[in-house]
C-alpha cells in the first residue's frame, strides 16, 4: 500500500511537471512542430462534444453510427450463425475497427509480422513454433515503446 501511495504521488507530481517543461520548453501540439501530439485533436474533439452534445458532429453522423452500430451486431450474428468452415473467413468488426481508432500502422505491422510468421514456418516450423511468440511480442512493444517518441 505504501508503495502505491508513494508511486501514485510521484505521479501526481512528476508528470505535471513533465507537461509543464514540455509546454513551456517547445511548441508543442503544432501540427509543423518537433511534439506535434496527434490524439491532442482527437481528445480536443471528444470534450467539445462531451460539452456541446451532439449537435457538435457533423450532419449525418449519427445516422453513420447507427448503421455501422447495426451491420456489427449483424455480422457478429451471422458469424455465429454459419459453419465453423465459413466463419474464419468473416472478419471481426471489433478487429475491422482498431485501424480506425489507432491508426493504418498498427494493420501494417500486423500484416507484416503474418509474412514473416508464414515464411519462417515455411523454412522452420519447429524453430518457428518455438520462437513466433517472443519475437512477436518485442516487434509489438517495441512498436509500442516508439509511439511515445513520437507522438
Amino acid at each position: 500500500v505504501l508503495s502505491q501511495v508513494i508511486g501514485t504521488a510521484m505521479g501526481c507530481v512528476i508528470a505535471p511537471c513533465t507537461f509543464w517543461l514540455f509546454y513551456k520548453a517547445f511548441n508543442l501540439g503544432d501540427q509543423n512542430g518537433e511534439y506535434p501530439a496527434p490524439y491532442a485533436l482527437i481528445y480536443r474533439n471528444m470534450a467539445i462534444l462531451g460539452v456541446e452534445g451532439f449537435g457538435a458532429l457533423p450532419k449525418h453522423c449519427l445516422t453513420l453510427c447507427y448503421c455501422f452500430f447495426a451491420g456489427a451486431i449483424v455480422i457478429n450474428l451471422i458469424r455465429d450463425r454459419v459453419p465453423k468452415k465459413v466463419s474464419q473467413y468473416i472478419p471481426l468488426p471489433m478487429a475491422m475497427a482498431i485501424p480506425f481508432y489507432l491508426g493504418g500502422y498498427f494493420a501494417i505491422d500486423m500484416c507484416v509480422g503474418t509474412a514473416i510468421v508464414f515464411v519462417w514456418q515455411k523454412m522452420n516450423r519447429q524453430n518457428a513454433d518455438v520462437m513466433v511468440p517472443a519475437v512477436a511480442s518485442g516487434l509489438m512493444c517495441g512498436d509500442g515503446i516508439w509511439t511515445l517518441p513520437s507522438s
